[in-house]
């Protein structure tokens, strides 16, 4: 069996290495922070606990199968709790939608009593296009490894499968071709930022992350979803894999053509037969292996030509119990009145969006709070990515982030939401923030964004041209969330079992 190196102990890192060393293989996991689970985290601050990565879990059919086919069912180490209703969506014409998990009849019932019965419809048919959309895409793109486009031409359903899919339009086009409510296209237009994308850009495909959503809902784990990546860590160990914290890798080593190993910062050499990076493709490409060579020009071309996902901009804010206020669901969303001034200030202006749609994340979770009645929420918006020169901002300013912060509370506030008094915590986490803790470039989400067709083949390969280097999580095949980020591990693992 091989010795295989990890490089980060991301959610796909951890989840590849698991696997592998439940193949028999030697594993070592390289991360450069103090802990695991990169993006996915639950942090205590005092009294709060905040997951500030991912706050819910979608197709947990992936990690059902994952924990299964490493030991013990997820039942055994982690509970899973349906988070209904899955979101709540609040207008800036003061109308608003609750989304109810698992149950299309009762999410239809909810837009036909808030917006007619005509809006209910064309969601339904929206919906039906985005099932037909998933069943097309899963095995063959989603699921599988993805080696060449040519190997997509190749089958037999090609032309009924392109019509589906509908390459040629973007997901804004797709929805207008069906509804003119703009609700229902502010509610599809979200599921482009899944991608940290442009939804007048990002293909018509995404759609159907809103088919998987209310067909294998929305879930919650108790304590936090950052319960899932030191679950992951507990049964990778159970496995035999090593893990090194506080070790950031320098380089990649290999001789032009196969990888040999890693080398720390610390100058220490590590001999492998295979490297899996679960750092940013780029990243990866450009600095820990940093020379030309020859098989990785076309690689490093598409990555150069992808356009980075937008960031996000967050408030941790910790909050007194309040009787008058009203009560929160789990997942609510205040949208903006002029959602494509967001897009056009992330993804041309490169600015701060003056009235951006905000996320709020208020777990019903007692566990995530030392005290009874005071409440945990995390607060996003999209933004820029960070960038003191180029294409980004400038997000190093901390008297400009708490202004901005300020604005935020003030805009939730105008929604109706009492909450500045209420506050007794509150921590700012910029895109710069999540560039020096994480990693990821400009403190981008997803790595590189879906603004076009063409941008799921930009994205890195899992079996680079390198020999014995293969790529996971986020910013490699399939993309960015948990659910692809533990579908990527599962390819990687079954590609370097194969080879």
């Amino acid at each position: 069996m091989s010795r295989i190196v990890v490089i980060g102990a991301g959610i796909g890192g951890m989840c590849a290495a698991a696997r592998l060393a439940k193949l028999g293989h030697s594993v070592d996991v390289f991360e450069g922070s103090d802990q695991v689970g990169g993006k996915c985290r639950t942090e205590w601050i005092g009294k709060y606990a905040f997951d500030t990565g991912p706050s819910l879990l979608t197709l947990p059919a992936v990690y059902r199968d994952f924990f299964l086919k490493t030991g013990e069912p997820i039942e055994k180490v982690l509970e899973l709790q349906p988070v209904n209703p899955s979101f709540d969506y609040k207008f800036a014409d003061g109308s608003e939608v609750n989304f109810t998990n698992l149950s299309r009849h009762e999410t239809l019932t909810s837009l036909s009593q808030n917006f007619g019965e005509n809006v209910s419809t064309q969601w339904k048919v929206l919906m039906e296009r985005a099932e037909k959309m998933w069943d097309v895409s899963r095995e063959p793109f989603i699921e599988s490894e993805l080696t060449s486009p040519l190997s997509l031409l190749k089958r037999p359903t090609l032309l009924r499968d392109l019509f589906t899919i509908a390459p040629w339009k973007s997901l804004r086009e797709l929805v207008r071709s069906v509804t003119d409510d703009e609700h229902l296209s502010y509610i599809i237009d979200r599921y482009a930022t899944y991608s940290g994308s442009d939804p007048r850009k990002a293909p018509a495909v995404l759609l159907s992350i809103a088919f998987v959503e209310e067909a294998f809902g929305a879930w919650h784990i108790k304590g936090g979803i950052g319960q899932l990546a030191l679950a992951i860590e507990e049964r990778a160990k159970k496995l035999g894999v090593k893990f090194h914290v506080n070790s950031p890798v320098s380089s990649i080593n290999h001789n032009g053509k196969k990888v040999s190993g890693i080398t720390l910062n610390s100058g220490e050499k590590v001999t492998a037969d295979v490297v899996v990076a679960n750092a940013d493709a780029s990243t990866v490409y450009t600095h820990l292996i940093s020379e030309k060579v020859r098989v990785l020009r076309r690689q490093r071309k598409s990555l150069a030509q992808s356009e980075p996902s937008l960031a996000g901009f967050s408030l941790l804010l910790g909050l007194k119990p309040d009787s008058e206020a009203p009560a929160m669901n789990h997942h609510t969303v205040l949208f903006p009145a002029d959602y494509d001034a967001e897009f056009d200030s992330i993804f041309t202006h490169y600015k701060p969006v003056e009235e951006p749609t905000i996320y709020i994340c208020a777990p019903r979770d007692e566990s995530m709070s030392r005290t009874p009645g005071y409440e945990s929420w995390f607060v996003l918006v999209n933004a820029p990515r960070h960038s003191t020169i180029g294409e980004g901002f400038d997000w190093s300013d901390e008297n400009f982030a708490r202004a901005y912060a300020s604005k935020i509370i003030s805009q939730i506030e105008a929604r109706g939401i009492p909450l500045r008094n209420r506050i007794e915590l509150l921590e700012v986490r910029t895109p710069a923030d999540l560039e020096k803790s994480i990693g990821t470039p400009g403190g981008s989400i997803y790595g590189s964004s879906s603004n076009s067709a063409r941008s799921a083949f930009m994205r890195a390969r899992n079996r680079s041209p390198l020999k014995g280097l293969f790529c996971v999580g986020g910013s490699a095949h399939p993309g960015g969330g948990l659910p692809l980020v533990g579908i990527s591990a599962e390819i990687v693992a079954d590609a370097i079992g194969r080879a």
